[in-house]
């Protein structure tokens, strides 16, 4: 793995790149630029970002007046703020309308660490995905990041980028290229299939890489695209290796699992088991200390492989 970055860090420098050879770039936020990494957007193109103060609900709206307008705003606040103090706006505004806005969120789940359960956005894929024609992604580290940003202002319509606060190891390399819709598959296995999102790909792997020291193979497929999810890559994983772990730092009620699930369910059910959290709410600690209070460590990705195969097997 590589260099520990942010994928709020790699948002902002992606929104720079994309203001000098985009014009239609415009960047809106509530009042958390230098948190949410737009502020170095601010001061290259001032005249493109909208300041709007502690008013999320009307920063949404404006995006979608932007967007009527031709612009391709990026509005952004931390996830828990963007989601819900905005929710109606994201629903009826943006989302029946299927303006082309996009909303990147940062500081979501658990790892946000020392500010609590308040400000840990555990439920923002959930919200997200109900709405219809929203398209929702979740990078799995900065270079990821930067593709799907660069992805999403290409995409027409509305989308929703889950950012984390935490540095976090770099999986992929400069010349990696993600599509929107299709998910990656990094390791080949036959005994179960691993599917994890966002922070939870690094962990995926290493949970991979001991479970080969005990002999057992899986295969390892990364869902950057929560929705449209690629449901033809998890068929195939269900098919051809009869059991599934998913994992995400997010609930799992609404989440990956559900929307894997989904897809197992209707085309090749198969025993599956769900790394994530549990239906509580988030609360103050480390990072460290909250990914292994919620059970969100390779290890535990290795029990629920382990168990997950037991049960194809019994």
């Amino acid at each position: 793995m590589g260099d520990r970055v942010a994928t709020r860090d790699a948002y902002g420098k992606a929104l720079i790149k994309l203001g000098e050879i985009n014009p239609k770039i415009v960047v809106l936020d509530a009042d958390l630029s230098k948190s949410t990494k737009t502020d170095g957007f601010s001061k290259k193109f001032p005249e493109r970002f909208i300041q709007m103060g502690i008013a999320e609900a009307d920063m949404m709206a404006t995006a979608g007046g932007l967007a009527t307008a031709g612009k391709i705003p990026f509005a952004s606040s931390f996830a828990v703020f963007a989601t819900g103090r905005a929710y109606d706006q994201i629903r009826n505004t943006i989302g029946y309308s299927g303006l082309n806005v996009k909303i990147a969120a940062t500081h979501a789940g658990v790892t946000v660490g020392a500010d609590g359960g308040s400000h840990q956005s555990i439920e923002d894929i959930a919200l997200m995905r109900v709405i219809p024609g929203m398209t929702v992604l979740n990078p799995a580290d900065a270079a990821e990041t930067e593709k799907l940003v660069f992805a999403a202002a290409e995409h027409q319509g509305p989308v929703y980028i889950r950012l984390g606060r935490e540095p976090m190891p770099t999986v992929f390399d400069e010349n990696y290229q993600p599509v929107i819709g299709k998910a990656v598959r990094l390791r080949e296995g036959k005994a179960a299939t691993i599917i994890a999102t966002g922070i939870m790909v690094e962990r995926a792997l290493l949970a991979a890489d001991i479970l080969n020291q005990k002999g057992t193979s899986v295969r390892v497929i990364n869902i950057h695209t929560i929705k449209p999810i690629d449901s033809a890559e998890i068929i195939k994983a269900a098919w051809e290796t009869g059991a599934i772990v998913t994992a995400e730092e997010h609930s799992v009620i609404g989440g990956l699992a559900g929307a894997v699930a989904e897809v197992v369910v209707q085309n090749r059910p198969v025993p599956m088991e769900f790394i994530g959290i549990k239906d509580r709410f988030g609360q103050s600690g480390t990072p460290a200390q909250l990914l292994e209070e919620y059970g969100l460590n390779p290890e535990h990705i290795v029990a629920a492989v382990e168990k997950v195969i037991a049960r194809k097997d019994s």
